[in-house]
């Protein structure tokens, strides 16, 4: 099969395929001659090393042309790519690094520090390797071939964890540590080329990172641009109006983004947005959290409406439902319908399949380029299949015409007074609200309800009550989905892909816990 960047760099040598513009610095670009060249190096110096099928790499830095070179080389070299989250603490980050088995670590000088503070925890760490430093690295890269360097096949006795593709990226850990979700290789084509088709993708399509590269979503479909011929348009940092800066220069077309950075957006005062033309999208990924109704209306009164797609799927199983520009306001609240070549399903608690419209159940997916096993948790990995359909845990629920509605994580429902609650429900409700800039929503431990409904709130304006918040969910909602508690916030702690982390809301929240020596 052959490898896209090698035909790119022969077919379009001179297109720009990566453009690292920051303000005050100035502008990388490779072109695809040099982002095939500078990928070959890296390969050969990974090979090198005695990096190939089964070998982990780590890599780790904010968005930036050196981490795409990265990602590029550690696949031509045939190595398990193993991103890691550079927002990570020491602890949490040692832990990745030392379960993913990883022996060389790729990594940015800004988070040099942070591998560094790590090594006497990650013992299996044989070589650290320091891009965009003090040329170190560049140094040894300059001095090696620019042509394709063989994949290193594993030695005997060692273990093949896949084709040169495979990836090894670790869930965001909303509810508990990361687990490391492997794919053995690249994307199964017919998958990846009918969504593509659905959704409308050209070569000439110009890509900008919204998101950290390191995330399945905003990483993918980067990948997709660059198979495709696209020029990726790198943000190292978010700022809403250098995005802005940066789609109106590039005339960006597609991006993929997180509800929270078109949040801040859209919220930019008018004069701010009216600076910068933004016509030029044409396909806008909606992902890696929900994006409620109310902010799907303010992206479309500030960006072309035709051009807001959105897919729900997960780390593991991929793109599973899209929907089209088309139906955002038909269908308030629908994810979509199944993506091309993937068949979901909905089971209940008794893993009696759902065919009912408007029914819950537990939401299961086939599809070729799924994960293939949690890495050293595989009994967490068989106790979520149903034969050759997976689940991460939504609930759903489909309506008349197919479309799935997903209703909340298995983890986050609440059940108060013996009734099923979904927070993503309630949180849709809330958001409408001018009052509310941002909201989220959980169970917390009640005597007499088994879980009352609480709400977390970042006002939009100074002198928002929690009782204003009550009474507009009460206008919405069934009085038994009205928040009983409110709380306030300045901002909603998030992983790294914008997913709320509820967890650190609730420790924030709960009652200290008993005195042991206190026997009352």
């Amino acid at each position: 099969m052959s490898d896209t960047l090698a035909v790119y760099a022969e077919t379009t040598p001179t297109k720009p395929a990566v453009i690292d513009d920051r303000p005050g610095q100035p502008t990388v670009t490779y072109t695809f001659a040099q982002l095939d060249a500078r990928a070959n190096q890296v390969a050969h110096l990974l090979s090198g090393l005695g990096a190939g099928p089964g070998t982990k790499v780590v890599w780790c830095g904010q968005n930036s042309a050196g981490l795409l070179v990265a990602v590029h080389g550690i696949r031509r070299s045939g190595a398990v790519g193993v991103p890691l989250n550079y927002r990570l603490t020491p602890e949490e980050a040692a832990y990745v690094v030392d379960n993913s088995d990883a022996e060389i670590v790729w990594v940015d000088a800004e988070y040099r520090a942070l591998i560094d503070a790590i090594r006497a925890q990650t013992p299996k760490v044989r070589e650290v390797l320091v891009f965009d430093g003090d040329g170190a690295l560049e140094a040894r890269l300059d001095a090696l071939p620019v042509t394709a360097a063989p994949v290193v096949a594993p030695g005997a006795g060692e273990a093949d964890d896949g084709e040169v593709g495979a990836t090894m990226i670790y869930t965001s850990g909303t509810t508990g540590r990361p687990k490391g979700a492997v794919r053995p290789g690249a994307a199964n084509p017919e998958q990846v080329g009918g969504l593509v088709a659905l959704i409308g993708y050209t070569p000439d399509d110009v890509y900008l990172t919204t998101g950290p590269l390191y995330h399945s979503g905003p990483g993918g479909f980067a990948m997709i641009a660059h198979a495709l011929g696209n020029t990726i348009v790198v943000q190292h940092k978010f700022d809403p109006e250098d995005w802005l800066r940066l789609v109106e220069t590039y005339k960006v077309t597609t991006s993929f983004t997180a509800p929270t950075p078109i949040r801040m957006i859209c919220h930019l005062p008018a004069e701010v947005k009216d600076r910068y033309d933004r016509s030029t999208i044409r396909r806008m990924i909606a992902n890696a959290a929900p994006w409620t109704l109310a902010l799907k209306k303010l992206y479309m009164a500030d960006f072309p409406p035709d051009s807001l797609w959105e897919v729900y799927g997960s780390t593991e199983l991929g793109v599973d439902t899209v929907l089209g520009p088309e139906d955002h306001l038909r269908k308030p609240g629908s994810c979509g319908k199944p993506a091309p070549a993937v068949e979901v399903k909905l089971f209940d608690p008794n893993g009696v399949e759902v065919t009912e419209p408007h029914v819950t159940g537990e939401l299961y997916v086939r599809a070729a380029s799924m994960f293939s096993t949690y890495y050293k948790a595989e009994e967490k990995y068989e106790a979520d299949r149903r034969g050759d359909f997976h689940t991460v845990g939504d609930i759903a629920y489909f309506d008349e015409d197919g479309y799935f509605y997903i209703a909340d994580r298995k983890n986050d429902m609440i059940i108060s007074g013996g009734m099923n609650i979904y927070p993503a429900e309630i949180e849709a409700a809330i958001d409408q609200s001018d009052d509310v800039y941002e909201v989220a929503v959980f169970g917390l431990p009640d005597e007499d309800w088994g879980e009352r409904v609480h709400a977390v709130v970042v006002p939009a304006r100074d002198g928002v009550t929690a009782a204003d918040v009550e009474a507009f969910a009460r206008e919405h909602l069934a009085s038994y989905k009205v928040p009983r508690s409110v709380s306030f916030a300045d901002a909603l702690p998030k992983t790294g892909s914008g997913k709320v982390l509820k967890r650190e809301l609730k420790v924030a929240l709960a009652p200290p816990a008993p005195d042991a020596a206190d026997p009352t």
